[in-house]
């Protein structure tokens, strides 16, 4: 009868072993669901990330071009205005004393 009880003894602390395990297994199921929903939410932010950097390095580089331009537009302006007062002397006919 004492080898009995003994079986009985460690088919109990079995079933309860194996309940723990159980347990276990489902929260690290679970824990693996939010992980891989988590991950998914993080590539959804970093593709429209990715999307909006593209979208700013576009507009920064046409802010760029325009900048250049205008950049060429005042030089001219300034090459303009410096040769403003001797075109106007020209024009209205008055000759630089020598």
């Amino acid at each position: 009868m004492i080898q009995f009880e003994g079986y009985m003894a460690k088919k109990a602390t079995r079933r309860a072993s194996n309940g723990r395990l159980e347990e276990a297994l489902a929260t690290l199921i679970t824990n693996q669901a939010h992980f891989v929903a988590q991950m998914a939410r993080m590539d959804e932010r970093s593709a429209r990330s990715d999307e909006r950097f593209a979208r700013i390095e576009s507009e920064l580089s046409e802010i760029k071009n325009i900048l250049r331009d205008h950049h060429r537009i005042l030089l001219h302006h300034e090459q303009i205005l410096e040769n403003l007062p001797e075109a106007i002397r020209e024009k209205i006919g008055f000759v630089k004393p020598r």
